[in-house]
């Protein structure tokens, strides 16, 4: 099967009944508007339409995962050995120094979304690796499941088999299976799903507490500023933390990391196992797409790694020091895009193709030597989307970004993001689609 034939099949089924279709597109996105599906407290943005693969897809998504990770470890470990190394990151010593820490459990990066452009097959390059903070799962998940019941779906499964990656309880379970790497001898946990409470995304973080708790382990949201650590067990009021759930990004923990000291000397005497741990913060920043292409890095991976790399990882280059890479980008702005090294939810990132030339040179400007890289810019690969218009069902080009969920160093699900600007975001207009394989 085919996921472009199989999209196309779906929207013809809309289009033939396109009156009837539209009042069950109203119910759904009033489902969607009462679900919990919500970012700030405001209903996801979403189309009638998911986003479909096929096994062959999910084959290509895993060895993508499986390469990034025999990848990802041979960095982290080079890190560990070599202080030389360690200067290409330009870490702060308190960062350098947490990494450093034994996490103790065998994984570096126990949970990540990895986002790439994906035109089929061995067509994708990445946008970026996101570890520490990796979010989304509920989105997803509800969206997809509100989706099935739609009447397009419930015609599609007279065919075909759908069905969505689940994402909440897998974690759950997989982080379950890490802490016994961790601590074998306590059978259920106490878990704290840690964030500062005005970074984080509430209605994700309740419902992957409800999994826990109906897994059997006692589980609470908490701002790591509650925490206490006695200098052998750390704490939330009278409840003993075994096992931390962390989604605050690194960055963050670093710059507040004086209100949060009992958390961190916890963590430094290993007398709370944090999943995941600081390490992934060596893959999370986005100066690794230029290391990844560094002559010296390219030593330690095999000759199918230097392929994949050179074919998918984009060219990257800091944007400071030598003025030729900033000429280089003042002639060719619509070759590239520009983003600061270490933030997120695309803040502060600017592709060339959306500005003037002198727009670009403000950019250019503003943004040299201030934490700023330079990168090719992906053109995204595009599909037909149904959307609403002046209450008309009409179809779109959308282009896609598509998120690769890897829990312990396996595909765990997907989520996808569609967008008609040249960069795909919730601060640059989008439409969260749900993800389902079609069989």
């Amino acid at each position: 099967m085919d996921a472009i034939k199989l999209t196309n099949e779906y929207i013809e089924i809309v289009k033939n009944d396109d009156n009837n279709f539209l009042e069950d597109y109203k119910k759904t996105v009033e489902k969607v508007a009462n679900s919990n599906a919500k970012y700030k407290g405001k209903p996801i943005p979403f189309l009638y339409q998911p986003m479909i693969f096929t096994k062959q897809d999910i084959e290509t998504f895993e060895n993508i995962g499986r390469t990034l990770m025999s990848i990802t470890n041979k960095v982290v470990d080079k890190y560990k050995e070599s202080s030389e190394f360690r200067l290409k990151f330009g870490y702060p010593k308190l960062l350098e120094e947490l990494i450093l820490v034994d996490h103790g459990y065998d994984i570096n990066v126990p949970i990540g979304r990895f986002d790439i452009f994906y035109g089929g097959g061995e067509e994708f390059k990445f946008c970026e690796l996101n570890t520490d903070g990796s979010s989304a799962m509920n989105e997803d998940n509800t969206i997809a499941r509100i989706l099935l019941e739609a009447e397009p779906a419930k015609r599609m499964q007279k065919k075909y088999r759908l069905s969505y990656f689940e994402l909440i309880y897998k974690w759950v379970d997989e982080s379950i299976e890490t802490f016994k790497r961790f601590n074998d001898k306590i059978e259920k946990p106490n878990v704290a799903i840690v964030d500062f409470e005005e970074s984080g995304t509430p209605a994700e973080f309740e419902e992957f507490k409800k999994a826990y708790i109906e897994r059997g382990y006692r589980t609470e949201i908490v701002d790591p500023r509650e925490l206490r650590y006695d200098g052998s067990e750390l704490f939330f009021n009278d409840m003993k933390i075994d096992l931390i759930y962390r989604r605050i990004v690194t960055r963050e923990l670093i710059e507040r990391s004086e209100e949060i000291q009992d958390l961190i000397n916890a963590y430094r005497d290993k007398a709370v196992c944090v999943i995941g741990p600081v390490k992934s913060q060596i893959m999370h920043n986005k100066i690794i797409f230029k290391i990844l292409h560094d002559e010296d890095t390219q030593e330690l991976f095999t000759d199918e790694e230097k392929k994949y790399i050179k074919a998918h990882i984009p060219y990257t280059k800091e944007l400071s020091g030598n003025k030729i890479i900033y000429e280089e980008a003042l002639n060719n702005k619509d070759k590239y895009i520009i983003k600061p090294v270490d933030l997120y939810a695309s803040k502060g990132v600017y592709a060339g193709r959306d500005f003037t030339q002198n727009q670009w040179k403000e950019k250019l400007d503003q943004c040299w030597n201030n934490d700023y890289l330079l990168q090719e810019f992906c053109i995204p690969y595009t599909r037909d989307f149904i959307e609403l218009e002046k209450d008309e069902l009409k179809v779109s080009k959308f282009g896609h970004i598509i998120g690769l969920f890897m829990y312990n160093e396996k595909l765990a699900g997907l989520y996808t993001r569609i967008g008609k600007n040249s960069i795909i975001s919730g601060l640059h207009g989008y439409y969260t689609v749900p993800n389902l394989l079609v069989e």
